[in-house]
C-alpha cells in the first residue's frame, strides 16, 4: 500500500505549497498525525543548508534531541559531525532530517528509553520527507540506518546487506511516484547509534566513514 494511503498520517498538517524549509517546519510543529506526539517534547524537523549538495536521513529524534528541538544533536549526533570531518565533507552541503519528527519511547523509572518507530509511525510521517524532498535538490542522500532505509527505499531494505552500494533514488524506492525529485544517487551506511552500540566500535566507525567518503567523492 502506498504510504499515502495509510489510514492516519501528518498530511493535513503539510501546507500545500510550502514555499521554504522553515514554513515547513513551523507547520510541523503542530503535527498530529500519529500518537507519538502525544508524548514527545516537540516536533523534531529537519536543518541544514536548504540548497544542500548532501541530504542525511536518520531515524527520529532521541532523547538529547527531542529536548533541544534540532536532530543529531546528542551523542549519536557528535559521531556523525566526527565522521563527516573524518570523510571530508564541507558541512555547509549538508541537511539532516529524521524518517519520523516525534521521539518513541517507554518510561524505566525515570528514564526515557528508546524504542524503534513502528511501520505505522513511518508512514504517518512520510508526508513530511515527501515536502521536504519537494523543496531540497541534493545530489546525493545519505541513508542513515534501517527505519531510514525502509522508509526511502521499502520494506525490503536490510542495512547489512544494501549498506556502501551507490544507487539510484527515487527510482530504487518501492514507490518512486511519492518523492517530487528528479532521480539522484543514494547510498546507506551504518546509523550512528548503532556504531556507538557496536562490540567493535572502531570498526564500525571506519565503516561509516568510508560509506560517508563514497558518497562524498560521488558528489565532487
Amino acid at each position: 500500500m502506498p504510504w499515502t494511503e495509510a489510514p492516519a498520517g501528518a498530511q493535513q498538517w503539510v501546507p500545500p505549497h510550502p514555499q521554504s524549509i522553515d514554513a515547513l517546519k513551523q507547520s510541523a510543529a503542530d503535527c498530529r498525525g500519529c500518537e507519538l506526539h502525544e508524548n514527545a517534547t516537540q516536533t523534531v524537523f529537519g536543518r541544514g543548508a536548504p540548497h544542500a549538495r548532501i541530504v542525511f536521513v536518520g531515524e527520529q529524534p532521541g532523547d538529547v534531541e527531542d529536548r533541544h528541538g534540532l536532530p543529531f544533536v546528542g551523542p549519536a549526533g557528535r559521531l556523525l559531525r566526527e565522521a563527516v570531518d573524518d570523510a571530508g565533507i564541507d558541512p555547509a552541503d549538508l541537511y539532516i532530517t529524521n524518517a519520523v519528527k516525534h521521539f518513541r519511547f517507554e518510561m524505566r523509572g525515570s528514564r526515557r528509553i528508546h524504542q524503534n518507530p513502528g511501520p505505522t509511525h513511518i508512514a504517518a510521517c512520510r508526508p513530511w520527507l515527501v515536502a521536504e524532498f519537494s523543496l531540497l535538490n541534493p545530489q546525493m542522500v545519505v541513508i542513515l540506518g534501517a527505519t531510514a532505509g525502509r522508509a526511502l527505499l521499502g520494506s525490503s531494505f536490510r542495512v547489512t546487506r544494501d549498506r556502501g552500494k551507490l544507487m539510484s533514488w527515487p527510482a530504487a524506492s518501492e514507490h518512486p511516484e511519492d518523492f517530487p525529485v528528479a532521480e539522484i544517487q543514494a547510498l546507506a551506511t551504518f546509523h550512528p547509534s548503532a556504531v556507538l552500540r557496536a562490540d567493535d566500535r572502531e570498526t564500525a566507525y571506519r565503516v561509516l566513514v568510508d560509506d560517508l567518503r563514497t558518497a562524498a567523492a560521488a558528489v565532487a
